[in-house]
């Protein structure tokens, strides 16, 4: 787990797939969410989390996409 706050858990997975993202988990929903642009590519999440989501990504930017890049080195070639 990359981190945790307010009922939401965060994590950044090894092996995983381009574009670099992190996923957010909230009770019964899940989403991934892009690193670098912040915007939702798969899954769902109620509107107020995903903007509390969102603002915490922006502080925590640098440090997502360092983590998936350390993660996911077969995506630097």
């Amino acid at each position: 787990m990359f981190d945790n706050f307010e009922g939401i858990r965060i994590y950044v997975y090894d092996f995983d797939h381009p574009p670099p993202h992190f996923h957010a988990i909230s009770a019964e929903f899940e989403a991934q969410i892009s690193i670098e642009t912040l915007e939702l590519i798969r899954g769902e999440m109620p509107p107020g989390k995903l903007k509390k989501i969102r603002k915490w990504a922006r502080q925590n930017q640098a440090s997502l996409l360092q983590e998936f890049t350390t993660l996911n080195p077969h995506l630097n070639r």
